[in-house]
């Protein structure tokens, strides 16, 4: 490749990889606004552009509300600190690094326990009901683990639960929380974002007390059919995109420091 094009190349991979830097960043602080976030724990990480075996994490201790695009390591699947300065936190690793290892569609891995989803996973029904358009179309990319094993500092824990993930993107974590995963941020948060949402709305019908309205089966089978095979796209970009995008400019008006 002539000395040029290999220069286009790496400025384009570096824009790529500080741009990855900016959303995992916002997502980060976006986090703290929606509250999704507890204290200094749980994990947003995401792959390195153009590598197949390292992510980026914030040091452990960092507040979220604090996190900016420069402040990630980038993490070995091996649990090497291979830029940047931190400490690694032990369960984030053991559970991050197998499943952005094993799993195709974990470009990102987003787990946190925030508090309707989480209050849902305890329940000794954990099970997102079907009694609404928008608890269909999470229902569609969700999977259980209904087995809580203690706290993840072995690699093999996150083996597991990539394991139980398989195919989908949003995985329900019974006594613990919630995990989602998708090939960009904005995918990712997306996927965090309204399954928070359904787990509220869920809660708040359940929490009246009176019965729940149940989709005919019918409907359930033929609009999560729609959402398997129909993905309308605006000006050519997914949903999660533009939603991703329209956070991102609230963060711009009130926290611009993100992008440092």
């Amino acid at each position: 490749m002539p000395l040029e094009s290999l220069e286009t190349a790496e400025l384009s991979l570096s824009d790529a990889r500080w741009q990855a830097r900016v959303d995992l960043a916002a997502a980060h602080r976006l986090a703290v606004m929606h509250g999704f976030n507890e204290g200094i724990f749980n994990h947003f990480t995401l792959r390195v552009p153009g590598t197949g075996n390292s992510y980026y994490q914030i040091p452990f201790g960092t507040h979220w509300s604090e996190v900016t695009a420069s402040c990630f390591m980038e993490i070995s699947y091996d649990g090497e600190r291979l830029s940047g300065e931190g400490e690694i936190e032990r369960s984030a690793y053991c559970i991050h690094a197998p499943i952005h290892r094993l799993s195709a569609k974990a470009a990102a891995v987003f787990h946190t326990h925030m508090p309707f989803a989480s209050a849902l996973a305890r329940l000794e029904d954990q099970s997102i009901l079907p009694i609404g358009q928008t608890e269909l179309g999470t229902l569609v990319h969700t999977a259980y683990d209904e087995i809580y094993t203690g706290p993840a500092f072995d690699p093999a824990e996150g083996a597991r639960l990539a394991e139980v993930l398989g195919d989908k993107t949003v995985l329900m974590m019974a006594n613990h929380g919630v995990a989602t995963v998708g090939q960009s941020v904005s995918e990712a948060y997306d996927r965090l974002y309204y399954v928070e949402r359904v787990a509220q709305v869920q809660l708040y019908a359940m929490w009246t007390g009176r019965p729940l309205k149940h989709l005919p089966q019918d409907v359930v089978d033929h609009t999560m059919q729609e959402f398997r095979q129909n993905s309308y796209q605006y000006g050519g970009k997914p949903n999660h995109v533009w939603h991703f995008a329209a956070l991102k400019r609230l963060l711009d008006k009130k926290e611009p420091d993100y992008k440092d």
